[in-house]
């Protein structure tokens, strides 16, 4: 099993590219979502959930990182996180609620839009395009802070996935949007994964031309890293 990965004390980020960033309007953004959830209950290949059980459907809310911006579907995070998962006879339904280009504000206002009664469980990314736009930290830990009493108050458990601001946005800035994270994993008593880039971000090879978007392989990083992260969660099971 993958032990927790500690929280950078040096952030990562370096060869940060501004050019690619995805904008959608908020009207397109939750068009493209509701297609992308429909199309959730076709998917092939799951672990069956044995009989008698519900089978957990897990909410992924995040940014393009999550929609798997510049990719084909099956090479997003989504859908290979599902393999990865179905590979470890995991049986999980997998909502993609990922908007390119979304805060931790956008991800605020379309949730209560995006909760059913059927979902169980929640990985939560978002953050990035708070730090990329600079963005007061306040104002992201808040909205997180909001979008996790939402989901808790109705019993969903959530991993929250941690990001860094890239370098550029200055020491202060970056140590104190890393704190936010663990800090709100604690008051919430939510799942924490430090940093949903580990091991991607700044490897050109992991990396689409941008700089700031996976390619397939970093995509496959991602999910290798987080994974068991998810596999916890689902099973209820405490972190190491």
């Amino acid at each position: 099993m993958r032990k927790r990965t500690p929280l950078h004390t040096t952030n990562p980020w370096r060869r940060i590219s501004r050019t690619g960033r995805a904008a959608i309007a908020a009207w397109l953004g939750s068009l493209m979502l509701a297609l992308a959830l429909m199309g959730t209950a076709e998917a092939a290949d799951k672990a069956e959930a044995p009989a008698g059980t519900q089978v957990p459907v897990l909410l992924a809310l995040g940014t393009s990182l999550t929609a798997g911006y510049g990719l084909p579907a099956e090479d997003g995070f989504v859908a290979a996180l599902d393999r990865r998962l179905a590979e470890r006879g995991v049986a999980v339904r997998i909502l993609d609620a990922g908007v390119s280009g979304d805060t931790t504000a956008g991800g605020r206002a379309r949730l209560d839009w995006l909760l059913t009664g059927e979902i169980t469980h929640a990985i939560v990314e978002l953050g990035s395009n708070d730090a990329l736009r600079g963005l007061p930290v306040a104002e992201a830990e808040a909205n997180l802070a909001a979008i996790l009493e939402t989901l808790t108050g109705r019993g969903i458990k959530v991993l929250l996935a941690g990001m860094l601001a890239p370098p550029n946005m200055g020491a202060d800035y970056a140590e104190a949007f890393a704190a936010i994270y663990p800090r709100l994993a604690e008051r919430h008593g939510v799942a924490l994964y430090p940093f949903f880039l580990e091991g991607v971000a700044a490897e050109p090879a992991l990396n689409q031309a941008d700089g700031i978007h996976p390619n397939a392989q970093g995509v496959e990083v991602i999910v290798e890293g987080i994974a068991p992260h998810v596999e916890r969660l689902l099973a209820g099971t405490p972190a190491p």
